[in-house]
């Protein structure tokens, strides 16, 4: 592990057309009241390598190299050698960007091609590569992805995203061009390779067996909780500016909320759903047999509301997905929406509000039956643009707030 100013000089991986390199990286470091930024190479040559070994192997050698002049050099060369391998944070795929930019975005895809442009761009000054300085100096567009995601949501942003990559299409092959052709391979003692390669396995084979993964956390209830028994479950769901609990069984086919009939009670917490059920009796679920035993546990304070993942709602976000398209939208998280929509929909009796995700005919169910039903050939895919869409959805979304409320607490 590298420490203290050794941190500075990193190892770095880069994806070309010609195949997948290694060398080393200086982002940053100030001496005489100057900036600097550097890779390992030499006058106008970039190093790079095919292995790790390679690598190792130069450092060894004590060949002539700019990195020498770095402050931290000495240390650096003397660090385990395990220090010289590319960490993944540090692994680049440039050839892969345009690629990226062919899908919708996402948060890790704007992330990853905003550090191949930091790179690539960096890669330009140091080594003085005109079409590479340029190419970013002359399309402004591309600094979008350094403010990430949030730029890319909605028509507005799909279309940002569209333009980066006609940018990009146009110039980014000129760009890989001009760093594959800057970048050499020095000489170095086959001998000396094999010795890195021999130290680098055997250090690997050295290292402790990793953890184990921390197992996932359960779905279900803990075992022996009083929702396993009493067949009624806490309720979780997320809007954008709230979140609220709640609690719903089904009797038969028919779903029964804690409310009155018209709307759902729900709390913004664990305690205040505890309190009203303590002190409280509803017009619906305290009907229910079982509802006596929450009561009770809610009354001696042992009621632990937990809730499990398939009894999580998450309305938040999804408009700017659907605005965005379908290839953007979380179909788990967008059909178990749904399943709230016409769970509440039953319960108040509000035949409107479950046609509106359960039915035909508009551009929005349309979109929803497409998303929710991928393996039927038969749906044809919805077109841009998905503004329609996306303002049925926020009012049936405000359709459904008006459905819940919270009572008063004795």
């Amino acid at each position: 592990m590298l420490t203290g100013m050794a941190k500075d000089i990193v190892p770095i991986e880069l994806g070309l057309p010609e195949g997948d390199v290694t060398t080393l990286w200086a982002p940053s470091w100030r001496e005489d009241n100057d900036d600097w930024e550097a890779f390992l190479g030499l006058d106008e040559d970039l190093y790079a390598f095919d292995s790790t070994a390679q690598l190792l192997a130069l450092v060894r050698s004590g060949a002539e190299h700019d990195l020498q002049d770095h402050p931290s050099w000495a240390e650096f060369a003397g660090s385990d050698v395990l220090a010289f391998r590319a960490a993944d944070d540090n692994c680049y795929d440039l050839v892969g960007v345009l690629e990226l930019l062919g899908e919708n975005p996402t948060e890790s895809s704007v992330d990853e091609i905003d550090q191949s442009f930091t790179i690539a761009r960096s890669i330009g000054e140091v080594c003085e590569l005109d079409t590479v300085t340029k190419f970013f100096n002359g399309n402004p567009i591309l600094a979008a992805v350094t403010r990430g995601m949030d730029e890319f949501y909605g028509r507005d942003g799909l279309k940002l995203w569209k333009n980066i990559r006609k940018t990009v299409a146009k110039g980014w092959d000129d760009v890989l061009d001009a760093i594959q052709d800057v970048m050499t391979t020095p000489t170095v003692d086959p001998a000396e390779v094999d010795r890195a390669r021999v130290d680098l396995e055997t250090a690997e084979a050295a290292l402790p067996e990793p953890e184990p993964e921390p197992e996932a956390a359960p779905t279900g209830y803990p075992e022996g909780s009083i929702w396993e028994t009493v067949g009624i479950d806490p309720v979780k769901i997320i809007f954008a500016d709230q979140e609220y609990l709640s609690l719903r069984c089904y009797l038969g086919d028919k779903p029964v909320f804690l409310g009155d009939g018209d709307q759902a009670f729900v709390f913004t917490s664990p305690r205040g759903l505890s309190r009203y059920l303590a002190d409280n009796d509803d017009e619906t679920l305290s009907h229910v047999a079982t509802y006596d035993r929450v009561k009770i546990a809610a009354t001696d304070g042992s009621l632990d509301v937990h809730v499990t993942e398939d009894n999580t709602y998450v309305f938040a976000g999804l408009d700017r997905d659907i605005e965005v398209g379908p290839g953007m939208v979380d179909s788990e998280q967008l059909g178990l929406a749904v399943e709230l929509v016409t769970d509440l929909a039953n319960y108040v009796g509000d035949s409107e509000l479950e046609a509106a995700v359960t039915g035909r005919g508009s551009s929005m169910r349309r979109f929803l039956h497409f998303v929710l039903n991928p393996d039927d050939a038969k749906l044809l895919e919805p077109s841009a643009p998905f503004d329609d869409e996306a303002g049925e959805w926020r009012d049936l979304v405000d359709d459904v707030e008006r459905l819940m409320t919270t009572p008063d607490i004795a």
